[in-house]
């Protein structure tokens, strides 16, 4: 038999080349950031300690999924700011390239009010509707109030708190019955006129279409749970979900990302439960706790190295959140070494505190340190009051956070409501606040004139009103009318809105001259916008900080020490901080003794305080606070510095020199 010749074929397989990345991520990054941003399908949560690099973090992340072949189309990064957002995909951009410009960043709000124009018809919603601020919702409140309750009734809640209540139940998926037991029992009584107040306000937002903030999340979530083909498009559009500040998003928004990420769970949250301070504004400390069992198989990255902080000070912040009943074990250390120690300073009172705090601002100036890099925390705004005056004696000038904003003044509210109703005739706040803006017409008569105006019915014989007051209506009928032939142009549009309102700014105004410099800043900010929509939505999602009237008056100085409380000064730093007022009464707040959640909050709340501190660290307590709420004097520290060696916090003795 022939025998036979067996040949063997090897076929070599060539192995896939190791992707080569434009960024050294291994050289930029320490071990724990570097496991966040190389991770890349599946839901992770990443702890990010205070100082730890999560905006670095969340860039890189950016970056990485860019190279590893995502479409920035399909990246989707959530804030709580647009500057945040903006922030990190500029840094995106320069560390990697142009790519990054295309990824969708931005608010919660913003984003809302996206999908939201995109599908209204979904939700028989125009796609035209007025975004309104706090402001203008309260006026509505206050307007649907005065029909619901008798003048003589007492004990019923202002406008403000209506709106509080009426904003947490929304945000907190609870009831409006449920936030009352909870947080305002002096109305339990209430209950009913209030429920009949939201019932009034919800159709009234509806019959005009109106939206205010907690609108917009509201309706993307009712979009989102509705649609199924719709939610499904808008997931399979963001594939890659990225939020920063995790544990400042109420149940409303846990409930979105819930929603987009549906279709894939390809979820990075950011954040530090240790922060999370925000609950009366309606963030819900439990969503960062319980995003493992809302994301299965969740993936728990702690950032514990701090590039802020001395280690002494870590090493008293790191006691201090110890104490915390509920929260993700983890423990800051740094590389930075000091020899400034923490220290807790007793005074006699509060007069003597804001002399030491004072004079040791005065020292560390000597010392090389600028006002820049200075600040003084308090647990409140009104704790605040003796410091202010001691900083005057001394010529130490500072900002205080939490004045008028641009956006609040009466005069560029008065030009945003002309704009508003060139958009949305149906706008009715607007119109009356424009109404009213004009000679002879009150309260009564621009009630009556609501159905004429929006009709666009100007005659005299119909208004029933002098001449003069009837022409000036018509005057600014047809400046409206004029204004929606051309919507191309914001800029030029403001232009002939701002020429309409001039004689009235200076006839309504004694300081119109300082005023006129916020309406030119105005025109500005219209220049970038090539949508009146868009200008006007960013105005109300993301408002400008200041008024240029403060620049004038000299409020912003080269140099200034910043006064804050603790809530407005979350994700700031300086080298030198003082946190007054640490009396155990006051901080922690009285009322929060009976509530061990409230309790856990204010702890945390002095943890955020300690952690904006890089070198020095100063907090003071008076030993005769009194509280005029309860009647007691306060003379006890923080109970959340109690047991806590002179290691680690120095305690000063003040010697008062006659």
């Amino acid at each position: 038999m022939e025998s036979i010749a067996v040949t063997k074929k090897y076929v070599l397989k060539k192995q896939p080349a190791a992707a080569v990345y434009r960024i050294n991520y291994e050289k930029d990054l320490n071990a724990q950031q570097l496991e966040a941003v190389q991770f890349k399908n599946g839901a992770v949560l990443v702890i990010a300690g205070a100082g730890s690099g999560k905006t670095k973090t969340l860039t890189y992340r950016v970056a990485r999924l860019i190279e590893d072949g995502v479409s920035p189309e399909n990246i989707l990064l959530l804030t709580f700011t647009r500057k945040a957002a903006d922030e990190m995909l500029n840094r995106a951009v320069m560390i990697l390239d142009s790519r990054c410009e295309k990824v969708a960043g931005g608010t919660f709000h913003s984003f809302a009010n996206f999908i939201l124009r995109k599908y209204s018809n979904y939700l028989e919603l125009r796609n035209n509707f007025t975004i309104i601020d706090r402001a203008d919702a309260e006026d509505v409140i206050n307007h649907l109030r005065s029909k619901v309750i008798e003048k003589q009734e007492k004990r019923f809640p202002r406008k403000h708190t209506i709106l509080d209540i009426y904003s947490k139940a929304v945000n907190k998926n609870l009831c409006a019955k449920d936030v009352i037991e909870r947080e305002y029992k002096q109305f339990e009584h209430c209950v009913d006129k209030i429920n009949e107040i939201s019932l009034r306000y919800a159709e009234y937002k509806r019959a005009n279409s109106l939206l205010d903030y907690d609108d917009l999340l509201l309706y993307l979530r009712t979009l989102l749970q509705s649609n199924e083909e719709i939610r499904k498009k808008i997931s399979n559009q963001y594939k890659y979900i990225l939020i920063d500040e995790y544990q400042d998003t109420n149940t409303l928004q846990a409930d979105i990302i819930k929603l987009l990420a549906s279709g894939h769970n390809n979820v990075m949250a950011v954040g530090d439960d240790s922060q999370s301070i925000y609950s009366f504004r309606g963030a819900n400390f439990r969503n960062i706790l319980d995003f493992p069992d809302i994301f299965p198989d969740t993936k728990i990255i702690k950032l514990e190295q701090n590039y802020r902080s001395s280690q002494n000070i870590l090493a008293l912040t790191n006691r201090i959140i110890e104490k915390a009943k509920e929260k993700y074990a983890k423990k800051l250390f740094s590389t930075i070494e000091s020899p400034e120690k923490p220290a807790i300073i007793c005074t006699n009172d509060m007069q003597t505190e804001a002399g030491f705090v004072a004079q040791r601002i005065l020292e560390l100036q000597e010392e090389g340190v600028s006002l820049n890099d200075i600040a003084v925390l308090a647990r409140s705004a009104r704790m605040t009051y003796n410091i202010e005056i001691e900083l005057a004696k001394k010529s130490i000038p500072y900002r205080k956070f939490g004045g008028l904003k641009f956006i609040e003044t009466a005069h560029v509210k008065d030009v945003i409501a002309h704009l508003r109703v060139i958009l949305n005739p149906n706008d009715i706040i607007s119109i009356n606040r424009i109404l009213l803006l004009l000679k002879g017409v009150g309260t009564q008569t621009a009630m009556k004139l609501l159905p004429v105006v929006t009709g666009g019915n100007i005659q005299s014989e119909k208004l029933m009103l002098p001449a003069k007051s009837t022409a000036d209506i018509k005057h600014l009928f047809d400046t409206m009318q004029d204004c929606r032939r051309n919507l191309s142009k914001p800029s030029l549009i403001v232009e002939k809105i701002l020429h309409y309102y001039e004689p009235i700014l200076t006839d309504k105004y004694d300081d119109y001259t300082k005023r006129q410099k916020d309406l030119e800043h105005f025109l500005y900010l219209s220049e970038q916008y090539s949508s009146l929509d868009d200008f006007l939505s960013d105005l109300a999602l993301e408002p400008p900080d200041t008024a240029v009237t403060d620049v004038e008056d000299g409020a912003v100085q080269d140099e200034y020490l910043t006064l804050s409380t603790i809530h407005s000064a979350k994700g700031l730093e300086w080298k030198a901080v003082f946190i007054i007022g640490a009396v155990d009464g006051r901080f922690p707040s009285v009322y929060s003794f009976n509530s061990e959640e409230e309790l856990d909050e204010e702890l945390r709340l002095m943890y955020v305080a300690t952690t904006r501190a890089k070198t020095y660290l100063y907090i003071t307590y008076p030993v005769d606070m009194f509280d005029h709420a309860t009647g007691m004097v306060l003379s006890k520290p923080s109970r959340f510095l109690d047991n806590i060696g002179e290691d680690i916090l120095e305690h000063w003795v003040l010697e008062v020199e006659d």
